[in-house]
């Protein structure tokens, strides 16, 4: 932080619940990310990360999440197993704190594992029960449609109800750089996480011979520079009245200081002219030069050592037929397996990819793509010297 800025006030000391929400199989990266911004991390479950601080903390949490999916803040939480208990739990809630009479509200809902099954009926519940609880705050029975929206969500889990505001609006997702689209792109927090279990770092060139739209070459471009990866984008939480504004100017001040001009050695190649045209566009938009090149991943030749290729080839469900992925990926092998001292790093959702691909992988992560369960198949690097040695 510059010096001369003005010291924190006690309303934005004030400490909330927070959680992020995230793909199965990402929460240590979430909770890594999170301490690593100086946050404190109080528990992790399936998908979720909760975690506690000031409205700065949920700022800068939303700024620089980059695996995450959304960040909420919870603001009541309690047992409820018929409609007049949840009724009830979320009328308790002090809602004057954080709507004004002319907010517009809608309610997300989402149970799993409760009695209380029925989504709609628990919107509908909900949302009456806020709109009572102002009605005694405010005197006013009909809240406005045109007024600031404020997203509210109402998660039950095992009977246990959890109220929460959406600090996001869109996703965590949704940078703002990937304005035009390619067939199946792969999701900008999962192209994040992957280059992160990639286990690359700025010092390595780095490689995706089918990027698409760009995700991964510019996602490992923002990590490489600590860039925050929301900086270009607004959030829903800025427009909450009862914040300070400073505290997402703090956190935004807080993200342009921490970037770190270092050099990198990034390229992303792709068959298709027309989505390296994309990906052109898309790193202009996120601030970041990459090299791009038109090529098919058959002709890859590379003569640098000791770099990191991460690739989301077709999956034969959605581009290509399965006999069309199942060959690409013998050819693949064929290529990669050449590269001297290279990382590689391959997401596929086939149940046989090693058989087809023609080697085990030293190790696997599930993930999920698309709402497709698939797996990241890591390769460690192999050094032609120590081949030439062995022969």
């Amino acid at each position: 932080m510059r010096p001369g800025k003005t010291l924190l006030t006690m309303t934005e000391m004030t400490m909330n619940k927070y959680f992020a929400t995230c793909k199965l199989g990402l929460e240590a990266l979430v909770s890594n990310e999170l301490r690593a911004l100086g946050i404190e991390v109080t528990a992790v479950h399936d998908a979720r990360v909760d975690f506690t601080g000031s409205y700065t903390d949920m700022a800068v949490a939303l700024l620089n999440l980059s695996t995450a999916e959304r960040v909420l803040m919870e603001v009541g939480s309690f047992r409820a197993v018929t409609f007049e208990e949840l009724y009830d739990g979320v009328r308790a809630i002090e809602w004057q704190n954080y709507l004004s009479k002319t907010n517009f509200i809608h309610v997300n809902g989402k149970s799993a594992k409760s009695r209380l099954f029925s989504v709609s009926d628990c919107q509908s519940i909900a949302k009456k029960a806020i709109v009572d609880s102002l009605f005694r705050a405010y005197g006013v029975k009909v809240l406005p449609e045109s007024g600031k929206h404020i997203i509210i969500e109402i998660g039950i889990l095992r009977d246990e109800v959890t109220v929460a505001l959406d600090c996001c609006g869109a996703g965590l997702s949704r940078r703002g750089y990937r304005t035009y689209n390619v067939p199946a792109p792969i999701s900008e927090t999962l192209g994040a996480a992957i280059v992160r279990l990639s286990g690359y770092t700025a010092e390595r060139p780095f490689l995706d011979p089918m990027c698409g739209s760009g995700t991964m070459p510019i996602e490992a471009a923002l990590f490489a520079t600590n860039t925050a990866v929301g900086l270009g984008r607004s959030f829903a939480a800025e427009d909450w009245h009862f914040i300070r504004e400073n505290a997402f100017a703090l956190a935004r001040e807080r993200a342009e200081d921490s970037i770190k001009r270092v050099p990198f050695d990034i390229t992303g190649a792709d068959i298709d002219a027309h989505s390296i045209e994309l990906c052109k566009k898309h790193a202009k938009k996120a601030g970041v030069m990459l090299n791009w090149r038109v090529a098919p991943v058959q002709s890859l030749v590379e003569t640098r050592k000791g770099g990191v290729l991460c690739c989301n080839p077709p999956y034969g469900e959605r581009l290509l037929e399965k006999k069309d992925a199942e060959k690409l990926y013998r050819e693949m092998h064929c290529v990669f397996s050449a590269l001297d001292g290279w990382s590689v790093n391959i997401i596929a959702s086939h149940p046989d990819f090693e058989r087809i691909y023609g080697e085990r992988a030293n190790k696997r992560r599930k993930l999920s793509n698309g709402g497709m369960t698939c797996t990241l198949y890591r390769y460690f690097p192999k050094y032609k010297s120590d081949i030439e040695q062995r022969d």
